[in-house]
């Protein structure tokens, strides 16, 4: 017997195809066409399902309703149905309510399209949700489909009036999910294969956005944020066109297809390989520009939201109205600075009173470093105001120099700052040759991050601590260490006396610049980057205003950054020649060939994937390739 859903995948799949011309349009209207089908259809299996189950289904005490993606109105192609079934525990017997459900999700199964359903009353309900944060995100778009509808409302009434009443209590664990993905998942603008649902940025950052605002506990932002969040939509739609799947990986072999979609391919490119490359950055670009608006749509949420906690607790107890300092009025906010200009305030770090971010170009820098120094996110409405900073690219004197070095020497927390002035293009106004590589996907299959956020991950690996120390750093060659690095230096003790390498102020900066430098000449059509970033190295660091010595040393080390790595799996270590070679390359420099092996080891430990890999965490150091480059350094080092 026919169905009411019957092929309804097939349906959703042909109602949302390209236009003529291939290119993916009114992806709105689509997501709503498709959502009416659903809901029609599914009506229509109600109706079905209530006259083949031989029985009286009453019309009071039970109800189907959906929710998740189909009840937001945003169901994709090939998107599965979140459906529940409620019910009063006195309208159906269990032999009866069994009967009516496999006539609801049998003819689901067969659609073709997935399903995620539950059978509850109205208390398991309240007390999934109460105790399942992704259940009660869910629960928060509830749309009733059939059956008794005022059942599913005050259903719906009753979970939304108790997450408000906990929202409270909630909000760390709410803040708390959003962290764990991103440990797991990533950015989506600096994935080169994202989950645009899971990553930062993604779409389920648009739900928390939204159960932040009806928690009452902030508002929600409209306009350019809306737009992103649609746009995303319509990535997510040609994902399930191109993969003929529910899925939410841009997998590789996607990307060309969805981005022709998107409209991004240029006809007037030569097709077969320079389009659909050109394209692929293009799309890049485009998850780049929606993820860092739907995380900062979020950020700045949650920040409000923590912040109307923290102000309805009173910042005074009853003895401080009769205190004389007090005066019997509000205490006033504590902004402890921190750096000129820079205060943390309820964890985060702030604007100072009294500073003013359109006179000061090296604001930006202090906020960042106090940032990553005090360990704290930077307030939203900062970010925004840091836009005004006048910033030149040819104007760097030697304390910018110092506080950017300061910065890049931070460590792990390096990523996450830089995350965060990228948002309003900091980097690219300190060296716009940056935005030559921001956002662009890597073309080796071994990285799982776009150019730039590896560039980053590079150097926040890039400890003070010399990581292959000659003969005589072991005897304890040691140098002073004036430069603050964070957490990434150290006292050069380590055991009973023993002494630990360390590299000087000079030489540190140099392989810290050239860790963010290494990858700079990544840019199309460019068949050597290393020597392409080369090129480049010296212009950049000669408008900062660096010397001489500095410039060599970073240029030579950025030229050559490929180099250990490439004679390690490709000569032989006992050929007198090779060691020579290499040494010929660095000047007979043993610091130098310290800082190769630093560099090396860093680019290879942060790649994120093998080339067998799609996603993983794994790393390219491998134990084998440690060894074949420590050989390597060794026979290189008798040469000089």
């Amino acid at each position: 017997m026919a169905s009411a859903v019957d092929g309804l995948k097939q349906r959703f799949m042909a109602m949302s195809q390209p236009d003529a011309d291939g290119v993916y349009r009114d992806g709105a209207a689509k997501r709503k066409a498709r959502t009416a089908l659903a809901m029609d259809c599914l009506k229509r299996l109600w109706n079905e399902a209530k006259t083949n189950v031989g029985f009286d289904v009453p019309d009071h005490g039970i109800g189907l309703a959906a929710v998740g993606s189909l009840a937001r109105g945003q169901i994709g192609p090939s998107s599965d149905l979140d459906l529940v079934l409620i019910y009063d525990p006195h309208a159906l017997n269990d032999e009866h309510l069994n009967q009516l459900a496999n006539k609801l999700w049998y003819p689901l199964w067969d659609s073709g399209l997935d399903l995620d359903h539950s059978v509850r009353t109205r208390q398991q309900c309240e007390s999934v949700t109460d105790h399942d944060l992704p259940a009660a995100m869910g629960w928060l778009d509830v749309e009733p489909v059939a059956g008794d509808l005022d059942l599913i409302r005050t259903t719906a009434d009753s979970i939304l009036e108790r997450w408000r009443k906990a929202a409270r209590k909630r909000l760390p664990e709410l803040l708390a999910s959003a962290t764990s993905r991103l440990d797991e998942f990533g950015r989506l603008q600096y994935i080169n294969q994202p989950d645009i649902k899971e990553a930062r940025g993604g779409l389920r950052d648009s739900v928390l956005v939204s159960a932040l605002a009806v928690s009452w506990l902030a508002d929600r932002p409209h306009g350019v944020y809306d737009d992103a969040v649609e746009r995303l939509l319509d990535v997510r739609d040609c994902i399930h066109l191109a993969a003929n799947k529910d899925t939410n990986l841009l997998l590789v072999r996607y990307q060309d297809k969805v981005a022709a979609m998107l409209g991004l391919a240029d006809p007037t490119l030569p097709a077969g390989g320079e389009r659909e490359a050109k394209s692929i950055d293009d799309l890049q670009t485009l998850l780049a520009r929606i993820g860092r608006r739907i995380a900062f749509s979020l950020d700045s949420t949650a920040s409000r939201a923590q912040h109307s906690l923290t102000h309805e607790k009173p910042r005074f107890a009853f003895f401080q109205m009769m205190s004389q300092r007090a005066g019997g009025r509000r205490e006033a906010p504590k902004f402890d600075v921190v750096a000129p200009g820079v205060a943390a305030h309820e964890h985060e770090i702030v604007l100072a009173p009294g500073a003013d971010p359109s006179r000061d170009a090296s604001l930006a820098l202090r906020v960042a470093l106090a940032s990553a120094r005090q360990g704290l996110p930077i307030n939203p409405g900062t970010l925004e105001n840091l836009r005004r900073c006048p910033i030149h690219s040819n104007r760097w004197d030697a304390t910018t120099r110092d506080l950017f070095v300061r910065l890049l020497a931070s460590g792990p927390e390096l990523i996450r700052v830089w995350e965060e002035i990228d948002f309003d293009d900091i980097p690219g106004k300190w060296m716009p040759e940056w935005l030559g590589i921001r956002n662009r996907p890597s073309v080796s299959a071994a990285h799982r991050y776009t150019i730039d956020r590896h560039s980053v991950e590079v150097v926040s690996r890039l400890t003070r601590t010399i990581g292959f120390p000659s003969a005589a750093d072991r005897e304890g060659r040691s140098a002073g260490v004036v430069l603050g690095a964070g957490g990434t230096g150290g006292s050069g003790a380590s055991g009973a006396g023993a002494r630990v390498p360390q590299y000087d102020d000079a030489h540190y900066t140099a392989l810290l610049l050239a860790g963010i430098l290494h990858d700079i000449g990544k840019r199309p059509g460019v068949a050597d980057h290393a020597a392409e970033g080369a090129r480049h190295a010296p212009v950049i660091l000669k408008r900062m205003g660096y010397d001489a010595d500095t410039i060599r040393m970073v240029t030579l080390l950025v030229r050559e950054h490929l180099t250990l790595s490439e004679f390690a799996t490709g000569r032989n270590p006992n050929d007198p020649n090779t060691g020579s070679d290499l040494a010929n390359r660095l000047r007979h420099d043993p610091m130098l060939l310290d800082m190769l092996y630093d560099l090396t080891r860093a680019d290879g430990s942060s790649l994120g994937a093998t080339s067998e890999e799609a996603i993983t965490k794994k790393y390219g150091w491998s134990t084998w390739r440690e060894t074949l480059v420590k050989q390597m350094v060794a026979a290189t080092r008798y040469h000089l």
